[in-house]
């Protein structure tokens, strides 16, 4: 296990990169702490790829540097970083057992048959390979290769950090929980660093104790998803998490209140003035919807019941937003405003969140 720092660190496909905009990994400088599950997670040409592989010294970074507790790895080999990786699509060996396979990295460095036979039955147990273990791989299907390959990654208990590539993508439906169940309940027990990239939200939320959201090659925040979901520190994070997204309205800000589509809102906390496109951001969880006047206008659209609660889709001044309703709430004919929760408000100037300065009286 290793405290992962990445120091000035970028990364550009081009041979001389001219600008900022040449760079599909922009400048990072991060600690990763010893011992988490971290989630890389971000739409596809983000980034995300491209960080695992340096992490993991299949890639050489154009600049900066990365060490493995405080040791500087950035030219070391992947042999050397003493890392597993685990790519999008299964690796393994066809003509060996699925025992063997699980087996090759502890036999591969020498270690006690009686601790390789007793790990191996471990780990065919925790990813459901128990009746298989003799079986050629050859025949198998795709996600039971897969299986392999994660068994393979987390055979070893030494490793410095285990790196996960999207490795959920071949395997059924139904065993994704449970896989992603089996992972966490590994890092719990044996406290391997973890870096676990993915584009979808859920396997993020659930597997990471701090999930590194990346958006154009930049880190745009990096947090527990509560952090992510209460205080997005760019509208790419409100947008990307949550289903439905947040919700963004432009907004003229004045200390507490806010103008939008000509209503006065109140933001429940103070702010300075701000230049550049000012937006205020709210979660459908905290609409709430209206029929006495107040609030801004808005009209229904549709209802869609998803069976936890209701989706309610309006039309505010042009603009299409959601909102939340409890599953049993009787939705108003004449509902015709919606109103903001104050703790559930954000402000961004530029897309990127404003730190309120005061509590509003």
């Amino acid at each position: 296990m290793a405290k992962i720092t990445l120091d000035n660190l970028a990364h550009s496909y081009l041979p001389n990169p001219s600008s900022e905009n040449d760079f599909a990994l922009k400048e990072l400088n991060h600690d990763w702490t010893d011992g988490e599950a971290y989630a890389l997670l971000g739409s596809s040409g983000c980034g995300k790829s491209t960080l695992l592989n340096i992490i993991s010294g299949l890639l050489h970074p154009s600049q900066g540097r990365i060490l493995f507790d405080d040791k500087d790895v950035t030219h070391a080999p992947t042999a050397e970083r003493n890392i597993a990786q685990v790519f999008q699509f299964p690796v393994v060996y066809d003509t060996m057992t699925v025992r063997d396979n699980l087996a090759f990295p502890l036999r591969n460095r020498g270690d006690d048959p009686k601790y390789i036979a007793q790990r191996v039955n471990q780990i065919a147990a925790m990813i459901g390979m128990e009746d298989r273990l003799n079986q050629k791989a050859r025949g198998l299907t795709a996600d039971a290769k897969q299986k392999i390959s994660l068994g393979r990654g987390m055979v070893r208990e030494d490793v410095n950090a285990l790196l996960f590539d999207e490795p959920l993508t071949v395997i059924d439906p139904h065993m994704k929980w449970e896989l992603r169940t089996q992972l966490k309940a590994l890092h719990h027990e044996f406290g391997h660093t973890m870096i676990y990239v993915t584009h979808d939200q859920t396997e993020a939320l659930t597997f990471a104790d701090k999930v590194v959201v990346m958006y154009d090659g930049r880190v745009v925040q990096i947090g527990t998803p509560q952090e992510l979901f209460e205080r997005p520190a760019h509208t790419f994070v409100g947008y990307f998490i949550g289903s439905p997204g947040m919700n963004l309205f432009d907004a003229t800000i004045d200390g507490s209140t806010a103008s939008i589509s000509g209503t006065q809102i109140d933001l429940g906390a103070g702010y300075t003035p701000q230049t550049g496109r000012t937006q205020v951001g709210v979660r459908p969880e905290f609409i709430k919807l209206s029929t006495d006047g107040t609030g801004i206008p808005a009209r229904i659209q549709r209802i869609e019941d998803v069976g936890r609660h209701k989706i309610v889709r309006l039309d505010v001044n042009g603009q299409q937003i959601a909102a939340i309703a409890d599953e049993g709430a009787n939705i108003a004919a004449d509902t015709n405003r919606i109103v903001f929760d104050p703790k559930g408000i954000n402000v961004y100037a530029d897309d990127w969140r404003v730190q309120p300065q005061q509590e509003a009286a």
